[in-house]
């Protein structure tokens, strides 16, 4: 375990702040003391031998806290932490199997998507592997003008719900046709399916109201895929330490309170954290425009600057698209625990990551 390292600024208040880095691999902390000196502490992301969660165990170390003990509010101010949990998790393909709800009619839709050809000569197309497990066509329509085609059937609904429930879905992203101007129907299958007993249900009325049904439906299901993961592990440490305020960094750059914190808005949120931090220590050196290289343990991201922050608002992340602000940042699932593996033809590196636990050996 690496020795904590101690810089001496101007005095601050009398509590304790944390700036934090979950990867997938590391975990890096910067903590302001109550006397405005900093430190900095560094650990394995995932070690079950020695503690349940880096981030918090980190701060109980710089806290000189012994394991379990709780972390109070009236020892630290504010936790503000960026994480790739749930980029890992979309690179890796592990999120929440994932149930699709759509109009009747529009199940391939999003498999089908826009027939875009970014390879044009390619003979061998692959087609990148979609996100829900399963489909369910509701039968419903409204029009573009808001008008009832057809009446949502809630009973048939509710008995697809239950069947795919009993079959161990607990992840819903519900996608109607109008559904993110006209309401009424996603609503109301959202209701059928709380009474269900799905635990996370997404709806594009709700996680990217804006018209375009394929970019709406591609990103309430990566939200649907990703916060159960997200959520386990922000209650995680929220559970750690009661009453302390805890932000985390969003994929725009921008912080959020930990409550609201979406599967959809955390895709690059350990990455965007790395802009930010690249941009402002660049200036500080006196230079206005640079280009970012950022590889961690699990996956390597690439990044530019140049005065200003860029964001895109649809874009591609590990194959898959999806309509909400972050940074512009290129991924790859390719980091140093990447996992080499020959599949009969060639060599590979990743997407499979060796990760924290059991991780490389020079990693212990």
């Amino acid at each position: 375990m690496q020795v904590p390292s101690t810089v001496t600024t101007a005095p601050a208040g009398n509590r304790w702040q944390f700036w934090i880095d979950r990867g997938g691999t590391f975990t890096d902390i910067v903590a302001k003391r109550p006397d405005g000196s900093l430190t900095t502490h560094k650990l394995l992301s995932e070690n079950p031998e020695q503690y349940k969660d880096a981030a918090v165990a980190g701060i109980r170390h710089l806290l000189g806290l012994a394991p379990g003990e709780p972390v109070t509010p009236a020892q630290v101010e504010c936790v503000k932490m960026g994480t790739t949990v749930a980029t890992n998790a979309l690179l890796e393909r592990k999120g929440e199997p994932t149930l699709l709800v759509t109009t009747r009619g529009f199940r391939d839709a999003l498999r089908i998507a826009y027939q875009n050809r970014p390879r044009l000569f390619d003979r061998h197309i692959q087609l990148p592997e979609l996100l829900y497990t399963d489909v369910i066509e509701a039968r419903e329509r409204m029009g573009a003008r808001g008008d009832v085609l057809q009446l949502l059937d809630e009973a048939t609904l509710r008995g697809d719900l239950l069947a795919a429930y009993g079959r161990g879905l607990r992840s819903v992203a519900i996608v109607f046709m109008h559904g993110y101007r006209y309401t009424q129907h996603e609503k109301a299958a959202q209701r059928i399916a709380r009474e269900v007993g799905f635990t996370q249900i997404s709806t594009s009325h709700e996680t990217s109201p804006m018209m375009k049904f394929v970019s709406r439906g591609d990103t309430t299901v990566v939200d649907a895929y990703l916060s159960p993961i997200l959520r386990r592990y922000v209650d995680q440490v929220a559970s750690e330490m009661p009453g302390v305020k805890l932000f985390f960094m969003q994929s725009s750059g921008g912080l959020t309170d930990a409550g609201a914190f979406q599967g959809k808005d955390a895709i690059l949120s350990g990455p965007a954290g790395g802009i930010v931090g690249m941009a402002r220590t660049a200036g500080l050196a006196g230079h206005e425009k640079v280009i970012g290289f950022d590889m961690g343990g699990t996956s390597t991201d690439v990044s530019h600057y140049a005065g200003a922050f860029e964001r895109e608002f649809e874009t591609h992340v590990a194959g898959v698209r999806m309509r909400a602000p972050m940074m512009s940042i290129h991924t790859v699932a390719a980091g140093g625990g990447s996992v080499l593996a020959y599949d009969g033809a060639r060599f590979r590196v990743g997407p499979e990551s060796a990760g924290a636990n059991p991780g490389p050996v020079s990693y212990r």
